[in-house]
C-alpha cells in the first residue's frame, strides 16, 4: 500500500464510519478498486486501527458525557452493550477474516442493508426515549446483539446495526445514533488492542518505520474527517431519517456487485 492509497482510505474510513453504510465495506472496495493486497498484514491491521482513530472524534465531541464520572451508570450500559461484540467477536475471528476477503459477498450484504434501511422507520415508528437515562441495562444488551449482526456479517455496518437495535427498543433517532457512537469507543478499543496484538504476534515484521509513519498519519485523518462526518450524520438523520442511506447503499453495493462479477475488481 502506497502513502496516496493510505491518505485515501484514511478520508474513506473517516467519512463512513459513523453513517449507516458501512466503513469496512467501503474500505474494502477502495482496495479491491485500487489493488491492495488483501493478504498484506499491514493493510489488515491498519483498517482496524484507523477506525478506532475515527472512533476518537467520539470523545472530543462528547468529551463531557466521557468524564462525567459522576454517573457511573453510563459506564456500565457501555460495557453491557459491548460484551456480545467482545465473545462472538473472539468466537467467530476465522469468519470475519474469511468474509472481508470476499467482495462479492460484502456487496451483497451492502445492498441488503439498504433495502432494510429504506423501509427502518415504518417498522419502528413508537421512538419516545429521547434521554440517554432512561435507557435500561437490558436496553443496551439488546442494542450490543444487534451489533453482532455486523460482526457476523461484515458490510451492514456497525452503526446501522445498533441503530436499529436501539429504534427497535423506542429510542428516538438522534439518540439511537448518539448510543451507536458511544458504543463504538469501547467495542474498536478492544478490536483495534486484539488486531494490534495478533497482528505483531503472526508477523512482527509488518509495522516497520515507513509503516509505522503510514499508520500514524492515516489514524490522524481518518480523525480528523471523522468528527465533520459525525456532526453532519446527527444533523441529517435529526431531519430526514435513513432513507438517504438505504438508497446510496443499494446503488454502491450494486456497482461493486456488477464490477465484482465481471472480474473488474
Amino acid at each position: 500500500m502506497t502513502w496516496i492509497q493510505a491518505i485515501i482510505i484514511a478520508i474513506i474510513e473517516g467519512l463512513t464510519e459513523f453513517l449507516p453504510i458501512s466503513s469496512t465495506a467501503h474500505m474494502k472496495f477502495a482496495q479491491a478498486i485500487m489493488h491492495i493486497s488483501k493478504e498484506d498484514s499491514f493493510v489488515n491491521m491498519f483498517d482496524i486501527v484507523i477506525q478506532f482513530a475515527a472512533i476518537l472524534a467520539v470523545l472530543v465531541l462528547y468529551w463531557k458525557k466521557f468524564v462525567n464520572f459522576k454517573d457511573i451508570r453510563f459506564y456500565i450500559k457501555l460495557i453491557v452493550a459491548v460484551i456480545p461484540a467482545l465473545v462472538l467477536g473472539a468466537l467467530l475471528k476465522k469468519h470475519i477474516e474469511s468474509v472481508l476477503g470476499n467482495i462479492t459477498a460484502i456487496a451483497c450484504v451492502t445492498i441488503a442493508g439498504g433495502v432494510l434501511l429504506l423501509f427502518i422507520e415504518r417498522f419502528f415508528k413508537q421512538t419516545i426515549i429521547d434521554d440517554e437515562n432512561e435507557i435500561s441495562y437490558a436496553t443496551s444488551f439488546k442494542i450490543g446483539l444487534f451489533q453482532v449482526l455486523a460482526i457476523v456479517f461484515p458490510g451492514l455496518s456497525r452503526s446501522a446495526a445498533t441503530i436499529i437495535g436501539g429504534l427497535s427498543s423506542k429510542l428516538t433517532r438522534r439518540l439511537a445514533a448518539e448510543f451507536s457512537f458511544f458504543l463504538a469507543v469501547p467495542t474498536m478499543a478492544a478490536a483495534t488492542a486484539k488486531e494490534i496484538y495478533d497482528t505483531f504476534k503472526e508477523h512482527p515484521a509488518s509495522l516497520q518505520a515507513d509503516n509505522a509513519s503510514m499508520l500514524a498519519i492515516g489514524c490522524i485523518v481518518a480523525f480528523i474527517v471523522s468528527i465533520i462526518s459525525m456532526r453532519f450524520f446527527i444533523n441529517f438523520v435529526s431531519k430526514h431519517g435513513f432513507r438517504a442511506f438505504g438508497v446510496y447503499r443499494i446503488i454502491a453495493g450494486s456497482v461493486i456487485l456488477y464490477l465484482a462479477l465481471h472480474q473488474v475488481i
